[in-house]
């Protein structure tokens, strides 16, 4: 054992000189990683500390580049680089979050409208009310308005509105919708009373305010007119493919393409992007080498790459340019500028390109599902397909074969990379993955994405129509392979919540897997193992209590949630009963063996004794018998080992409750931290 292990430290470098061109895709890795640091830390870090990393980062870049021990002081100034433009990133965006409901008169200016089947959801900015304090009214809010289709962007408006602070995540650990929103800088969210109307602008647009109005008022024509020609569901997911708004479709169609692992036709990224772009170079260099004039004196493969790469910006800028979209035209960039060039195009180094790019300009979005599964996915199948080279003519493949293992490749390759974030973001996996893929990606390609290529050509003439009508039928066609492999035995499975080291542990081992050509690529196994036993074994709250103070779930001697009465609260009772893997519905997990209720609470001995009081009166004799009391009143007593009232449920957001010994109890906002999206720092409560 020994002499092999001479013998590879022997080896170590010319295996290492073998990777250098793989050496700068640490970069984009280590630039994740300070981003992600930050978003880790329990307290809100000064902006001077965020000035000091990327000036440290400078000088660390600067002797790298003097050749001074490059590689480590590389890495060092991209984590760096990472954690700085983070909190500058969270500064430039930083807005008031409001910490109470409220109704409230306003004028504001419309920034976007998604179109929704019951009027629209507007995004608000310049929000001027009497109603806040100076300098306490939030940058932006949103809010849904029944009229809010008649509206475009820019218009200014004047309504009466109920506001309310962004929801806190519903337990500890879970998605935090806050801090989306407030990388947003929407401070609030809330829905009119009554009907805005609209007003004299209260200033004068800047040519930048001008140029992404209408930008974003092209988008809403087109979505209105997709609806117009395609009502319902199946105009809800052509207006997702075409301008990337999902509000209209049916959650049951939604449901059933997630549950088939299709959920990535409705989001655009790689696949849409390729299509388009792909498709359309494709097509101009077919036309255009039909013309043998041209074809023998230019270089037509040039002007096809250069009018795919015009149409790609297009279609980037119509679908609200999300980070998925976003990777895949950078990759597809990447691919057409190397065309230009007469350079091979670099995949790997054209996704971490892609990855630099989004978290220079948006670090937060290393904390988004969709950057997250993207970037996995692609990467995952970039070096399958590296590896594939190597085999590539050794064995005789037809058209046919090659597109049908190209699909079962990519479906399998992808399900496999996205997984780890399938199972921490959704608690489910989806069995049917590959066959789901290979019924509908056919259609999806020769059929969905041309006809929407087709309604985009034909939409400025009002031709649309008979584009809409094929768009149609080829998603009716789709969603009911959804259904049909969705509703397949065994097609889902759920899974209790991952805890964000055992995500962490598999990324990196994933990365390490991906990045590296060499046998120590193979090292990346053991972080993952180590990830996948922390996912196994994670521990899950004995208890938990919503900030109502009144839904409330206990686990069972079997090992499943129960509340000890109709929860009040039925979206944080739903989202428990998901994070712990559990299918049944709210009515079904009511009740608990050995749960007495009366007028005042209720009572139920598992051991230990735990007591849910809805009165004050109910808080003194609680006291006297159980180690955990929670009250929906406000009050305290001396002895149990826990006391949660309703104004700590409230303050905590929420709580969850380890029945050990002794008892702990861990609140929403602790977990949170006294960050900037945070509604108030930490505080103490009536908890002991």
């Amino acid at each position: 054992m020994n002499l092999g292990r001479i013998a590879f430290w022997r080896d170590f470098p010319l295996s290492w000189a073998l990777e250098r061109d793989r050496w700068p895709l640490c970069l984009p890795v280590a630039l994740g990683i300070g981003a992600s640091g930050y978003f880790a830390l329990a307290g809100e870090p000064s902006l001077s500390l965020g000035w000091t990393a990327l000036a440290v980062a400078l000088v660390a870049a600067l002797s790298a580049a003097a050749g001074r021990a490059r590689i480590p002081l590389a890495l060092l100034a991209a984590v760096l680089l990472g954690f700085g433009l983070a909190k500058l990133r969270e500064t430039a965006i930083a807005t008031p979050v409001l910490d109470h409901a409220m109704v409230a008169h306003l004028t504001a200016r419309i920034v976007t409208i998604e179109p929704r089947e019951k009027g629209a959801r507007l995004v608000l900015d310049e929000i001027r009310s009497g109603a806040f304090a100076p300098g306490q009214a939030p940058r932006r809010v949103r809010v849904a308005l029944l009229n809010g289709a008649e509206f475009h962007p820019g218009d200014w408006l004047s309504l009466t509105a109920r506001l309310d602070a962004p929801a806190p995540p519903v337990a500890p650990g879970a998605g935090d919708f806050g801090r989306w929103l407030y990388f947003q800088s929407i401070g609030a969210t809330g829905f009119s009373y009554g009907r805005a109307r609209a007003i004299p602008p209260a200033r004068d647009a800047t040519a930048p305010e001008r140029l992404s109005q209408r930008i974003e008022d092209l988008r809403v024509r087109m979505t209105v007119r997709i609806h117009a020609g395609l009502p319902g569901s199946a105009g809800g997911i052509a207006a997702s493919l075409i301008t990337g708004t999902r509000g209209a479709i049916a959650e049951e169609d939604d449901a059933a393409l997630r549950d088939a692992d299709l959920a990535h036709a409705l989001s655009i990224s790689g696949l849409h992007m390729a299509l388009v772009g792909g498709g359309i170079f494709w097509l101009v260099r077919a036309l255009l080498a039909a013309i043998p004039p041209l074809v023998l004196r230019y270089p037509v493969k040039k002007w096809a790459a250069a009018f795919a790469l015009l149409a790609s910006a297009f279609y980037l800028v119509i679908s609200g340019a999300a980070p998925p979209a976003v990777r895949a035209f950078v990759m597809l960039a990447t691919v057409m500028t190397a065309i230009l060039l007469d350079r091979p195009a670099l995949t790997m180094r054209s996704l971490g390109l892609a990855a630099g790019i989004l978290l220079l300009a948006r670090p937060e979005a290393i904390t988004e599902a969709g950057f997250q599964m993207s970037f996995a996915a692609v990467a995952a199948l970039v070096a399958v397909a590296e590896w594939e080279q190597q085999r590539e003519g050794k064995v005789p493949r037809g058209m046919l074969f090659r597109y049908a293992h190209g699909i079962l490749m990519t479906s399998l390759v992808a399900s496999l990379a996205t997984a780890p974030f399938t199972l921490f973001h959704f608690e489910r996996a989806a069995h049917y993955a590959v066959l789901g893929n290979l019924l509908a990606m056919p259609v999806m390609g020769f059929w969905i994405m041309p006809a929407a290529a087709l309604c985009v050509l034909l939409m400025p003439f009002g031709l649309e129509r008979f584009a809409l009508g094929l768009l149609g039928e080829g998603i009716e066609v789709m969603v009911a392979i959804g259904h049909w492999v969705s509703g397949l035995p065994g097609a889902v499975s759920l899974a209790s919540a991952m805890p964000l080291a055992a995500l962490m542990a598999m990324v990196l081992g994933g990365l390490w897997l991906a990045i590296w050509r060499q046998c120590w690529r193979w090292w990346g196994a053991v972080p993952m193992l180590v990830g996948a036993c922390l996912a196994w074994f994670a521990p899950q709250p004995d208890m938990l209590v919503a900030r109502d103070g009144q839904t409330i779930a206990v686990r069972g001697h079997e090992g499943l949630l129960h509340f000890l009465r109709k929860p009040k609260d039925r979206f944080a009772a739903r989202e428990w009963l998901k994070r712990d893997g559990d299918g049944r519905d709210i009515a079904d997990a009511v009740g608990l063996t050995g749960l007495r209720c009366d007028g005042l609470g209720c009572v139920v001995n598992l051991p230990p004794v735990i007591a849910a009081g809805l009165k004050p009166e109910a808080m003194l004799e609680d006291c006297t018998r159980a180690v955990v009391v929670i009250n929906a009143a406000q009050g305290s007593c001396k002895g149990p080992a826990i006391v949660i009232d309703q104004k700590a449920a409230a303050d905590g957001q929420g709580w969850g409750i380890t029945l050990s010994s002794p008892p702990t109890a861990t609140s929403v906002r602790a977990w949170r931290g006294d960050r900037l999206w945070v509604v108030s720092p930490l505080e103490t409560s009536n908890v002991e």
